[in-house]
């Protein structure tokens, strides 16, 4: 049967389905306005499914702070073409909202919540993925409740969120910090907050750097001791390449080879374990200035460099972060 021009863009206006899909939907179901959105549905479901394995790296972050109670969502898809888009950019909106009014703690609560006009938001997001035929999923969900909460849309591009929640009404100062939160990307509030597994594994980490750099060093020097350029042996390949050019001789190599080996043996096993140690530990606590909020060096003060911690004393003596929460779509 022949379709209304009318019809079309009543279904189009009540979907968001492209006109080409929506016209085969509403042909197909014979003018059922119901039939044909249940016809784009399903189609939405199988495009889904079809593009289940791909990767979500693009979306949309949005954030709100709604009388105490605080969210940041993202709603992924696969380019920035759709990610930037009104309608997807309004989705993701409207499921923020939808998690605020039900207060809704995790990502299972408001995948089961219900939009505004009735829709299922899980249903919501897999129409919206038949639409553009993209696979779209929700992640990134987190929450803060109480007073003195400020969030922050970085550079309002959607692409990164943060929340910062202080234990007295400084808004100001509260953006500030939430500004920090997406610049320096801590991993903890402070030392305390980091998990112990996380310490040992920085911990064991900076031993073996340690051990490398010691042996390195003996090497080095063994190699200058002996008139080679330490920068002609950095490896096998480089080695080959500069007998080839004429740089070092067949015998300088193998020379140098040698010393490699025997120093590097020897200078492992003999290592000092004490300095070994004291040199993890003082590469620990530069990991955790660096990345436990209160410890880092603050990025919007006005007195030069000075940590968080003493950037929110020199404001109230009493002043603290009570909590804080940040989601991006990038890959750090």
């Amino acid at each position: 049967m022949a379709v209304s021009i009318e019809d079309i863009k009543k279904l189009r206006s009540m979907t968001g389905a492209g006109l080409a899909d929506v016209k085969k939907a509403l042909t197909e179901a014979e003018g059922d306005f119901d039939k044909a959105k249940d016809l784009l549905r399903e189609r939405g479901l199988a495009i889904a499914a079809k593009r289940s394995d791909r990767e979500t790296s693009n979306g949309c972050v949005l954030v709100k702070n709604v009388d105490g109670f605080a969210a940041i969502i993202a709603l992924k898809c696969e380019t920035d073409f759709v990610a930037n888009g009104a309608d997807f950019v309004k989705l993701t909106n409207d499921i923020l909202d939808a998690a605020i009014a039900a207060k809704a703690k995790t990502l299972d609560e408001v995948k089961a919540l219900k939009l505004a006009d009735g829709t299922d938001v899980q249903a919501a997001v897999t129409h919206r993925s038949g639409i553009t035929g993209e696979k779209m999923e929700l992640d990134g969900y987190s929450v803060l409740e109480g007073e003195n909460i400020e969030v922050y849309d970085h550079m309002g591009k959607h692409t990164l969120a943060t929340m910062v929640q202080l234990n007295e009404n400084m808004p100001e100062v509260g953006h500030k910090i939430a500004m920090q939160v997406a610049a320096m990307k801590p991993i903890a509030l402070d030392e305390a907050a980091v998990p112990q597994e996380v310490k040992d594994k920085e911990f064991q980490v900076a031993v073996e750097k340690t051990k490398e750099e010691q042996v390195e060093k003996a090497v080095e020097a063994a190699l200058k001791k002996a008139g080679l350029n330490p920068n002609h042996f950095d490896s096998e390949e480089h080695i080959e390449s500069n007998i080839g050019k004429g740089w070092i001789t067949r015998e300088e190599a193998d020379k140098g080879l040698e010393i490699k080996k025997t120093v590097a043996a020897e200078k492992a096993a003999n290592l000092n374990e004490n300095m070994i140690q004291n040199i993890a530990k003082g590469r620990l606590g530069k990991f955790l200035k660096e990345n436990c909020l209160t410890d880092q060096e603050f990025q919007f003060g006005e007195d030069g460099k000075e940590s968080v911690a003493e950037y929110l004393k020199k404001q109230d003596k009493n002043l603290k972060i009570v909590a804080y929460r940040r989601f991006t779509l990038a890959a750090e």
